[in-house]
Order: C-alpha cells, then structure tokens, then sequence
C-alpha cells in the first residue's frame, strides 16, 4: 500500500498528461475541418453569393466547433480571391490575385495574415463596403493584394512556402480558422497554444462573384468588423 501510494500521483499526472494531449489533438482536428468544411462550402455556392449564404456558412462551422467553445474562442476569415482584370494582370508568366471581399465570424480578435481587401486609399475595408458604387469605398484591385508576413505576394494567396491562386474567369475561397487552446487542466504545459489552420477551394459553377446583400441587414451581416459567437 505504501508503495501504491508513493505510485498514485505519477499516475494521475500521467493520465492527466493522456487525457489534456487527445483533448488537444481533438481540437486540431476540429479546426482543421472548421477551415475544409467552410472554404468547401462557400465554393459550392452557385451562381452568385450574398450575406445569407456566408451566414448559413458560419452556422455550420459554429457546430463544428461547439465541443471546443470555438465561437467564444477562434476566428474564421474568408476571402474571395479572383484573378486580377486591370493591368498589370501576371508577373512571371502568372496571374496576378487580388481579394475582392472578405467574411468573418468569431470572438477572437483576429486579423488576416494573408491580406484583406483595401480601398484605393489603401484603407482596410472591414465594413462590408467591398461592391459599394462609391470608389472610394470598395476594394481595389491595384491595393487588395494577398500577403505574407507582411509582403505581397500577388501571385498567390497562402503561406510563402503553399501559395494558391484562382484560375482566369473563376474565383478561389480561401479561410483562415485561428483558435485559442482550451485546456483541459489549469496551468496546463499546452495552455496559451494558439491553434491556426488554412483551406482554400476554387468555386464552382458561380460566375458573379460579387457580394449580394441577400436581403440581410447592415448589422446582420458578417462583416470583418464584427465579433459575435
């Protein structure tokens, strides 16, 4: 018994040590198919899209993520990335990219770190203005460039090592799922692990890829200076 004794606490700390690790791994998982799931769904949406299918999106993503408190703790961002229409339009042979709109969705504070789309000021739209008729207010395609770490990258939208870009006359749903770690155990050895995981799709069957009202109201929507769960 006295030895039992001297064993059980080893023990706990191993199974504690067990139960924390799958935790975490279980969180990977999920943010992984929070960020497949939503870039394959925006691409599915055909013909053209609006306000009302991202917020089905961030519904269902908002699901995925109930078991680890995403909503609460994450942040989603997608982006519409098109070829570019004004010149110059390739460097090196390639197309050259701009993002034409952006959706967010989540408690996280959180920006992009691969871009956002600007005004032809330069301003970082946040506000959903991105199809306003107003010039001074919608993306630009000379300034809406995809980044990394803080570079332009105008060929491709992702990591500098796993760029992508969309194909002349499509469009390519690229998202971003960022999450704060929720462990299990207080004073954890995973605690303040920030959980980040990327998925890009080419849409399919949408010609117009110009965001639509869908009838939802300005403060409704999922616009990228909005934090909601």
């Amino acid at each position: 018994m006295t030895e039992f004794a001297f064993v059980l606490p080893l023990l706990l700390l191993l199974g504690l040590a067990g139960i924390e690790t799958a935790n975490y791994a279980i969180a990977h998982l999920r943010i992984s198919q929070i960020a497949m799931a939503t870039a394959d769904n925006a691409a599915r949406v055909r013909d053209s899209i609006d306000e009302y299918d991202i917020n089905e999106l961030f519904i269902g993503a908002k699901l995925v993520g109930q078991s680890i408190d995403f909503a609460d703790h994450g942040r989603i961002i997608l982006s519409s990335v098109e070829p570019r229409t004004v010149a110059p339009t390739m460097t090196n042979g390639k197309p050259n990219q701009w993002i034409r709109w952006q959706r967010c969705f989540g408690m996280k504070q959180a920006a992009s770190s691969f871009g956002a789309p600007r005004t032809k000021g330069g301003t970082i739209i946040t506000n959903g203005s991105e199809a306003d008729s107003d010039a001074t207010k919608s993306s630009d395609q000379a300034k809406s460039l995809p980044e990394a770490n803080g570079t332009p990258t105008p060929t491709g939208i992702g990591p500098a090592n796993n760029q992508i870009g969309a194909s002349p006359g499509t469009a390519l749903m690229f998202v971003e799922v960022v999450y704060d770690y929720q462990p299990l155990v207080p004073n954890s050895i995973l605690k303040d692990r920030t959980i980040r995981y990327t998925s890009a799709f080419n849409v399919r069957q949408r010609s117009d890829q110009v965001m639509k009202t869908g009838g939802i109201a300005a403060g409704q929507r999922s616009t990228c200076n909005r934090y909601y769960s």
